[in-house]
């Protein structure tokens, strides 16, 4: 599995991650089992959120890690109705909780606020970190003005990450977003990375694209569409998988190379993509 620093924080973090949310949908124990599975892989990276099933994901999650937190790069998420300063921490506290442990390893503002200001919420990350928490914050859905004004309050070093939306389909970030991220030392994690149950058909022109480089490589199209997603510098991305041969699958793309050509290839087929406004997860 492919590993790289995230962003400037001097950890070695794995390309390929796994994200749940709308985990608590599915049949638990496959899920908890395909997170298992994951981890056998390399997929160490594992995010969620308060929100994802009203906190019944973390607890899922936590099940899934009893015995193995050590091997994990693990990641929760505030809802901006709850980050206020007070608020941020008694947050925390409720997934630690959930997930079973005594820190995280990275904990987001799910979304930029419009019920408490910025400053209180960054002074509440903060304090997590002074308390041993959290040993990382960072921020999600923010776009690249919501970020520069988050940069000037937080000052260098101190944002670990932008979580977005990124896709083959939704490549907006790629413009100005991941340029000020790299510019500043802050990973970017893209989360949906097949869509919304859109992910290209085979049918469509982008589909056979992904075809033919996936026969070529031995690898599933999905693993090919993750391996591009990853291919810039400072790059990050955590596909749910809800099975153990859906986990695998992803896991593949940690070991994927894609050529100059098929990247070409991908860029061309899949050069759309700018709309910023939707909804956040």
């Amino acid at each position: 599995m492919k590993k790289r620093e995230f962003g400037r924080t001097g950890i070695e973090v794995p390309v390929i991650g796994q994200g749940t949310w709308n985990l608590e949908r599915d049949f638990r124990a496959e899920a908890v089992t395909a997170l298992r599975r994951g981890l056998d892989a390399g997929m160490a990276h594992v995010d969620t959120a308060e929100m994802y099933g009203g906190g019944r994901v973390e607890e899922l999650v936590g099940e899934a890690l009893a015995g193995r937190r050590a091997e994990v790069f693990l990641v929760s998420k505030v809802l901006p109705s709850n980050a206020s300063f007070e608020g941020t921490l008694a947050a925390c506290e409720r997934s630690l909780k959930r997930l079973r442990t005594d820190h995280l390893d990275l904990y987001l503002l799910h979304w930029p606020s419009d019920e408490h200001p910025l400053e209180q919420t960054l002074a509440a990350l903060e304090k997590l970190v002074e308390q041993g928490k959290t040993r990382l914050w960072g921020l999600s859905n923010f776009d690249a003005g919501e970020l520069e004004a988050a940069l000037r309050l937080a000052g260098p070093g101190r944002i670990a990450c932008n979580q977005v939306l990124y896709n083959l389909d939704h490549r907006y970030a790629e413009a100005a977003l991941l340029p000020m991220c790299q510019t500043n030392g802050i990973a970017l994690v893209g989360y949906s990375p097949f869509g919304s149950g859109d992910f290209p058909s085979p049918r469509g022109a982008g589909g056979r694209v992904l075809a033919g480089i996936a026969g070529r490589l031995g690898a599933s199209p999905r693993a090919v569409a993750l391996a591009f997603l990853t291919r810039l510098p400072g790059t990050f991305t955590i596909p749910k998988a809800a099975s153990v041969g859906h986990a695998l699958e992803n896991a593949r793309a940690g070991s994927l190379q894609l050529s100059a050509e098929d990247v070409g290839a991908l860029e061309a087929a899949f050069a759309g993509g700018t709309d910023a406004s939707l909804p956040v997860i």
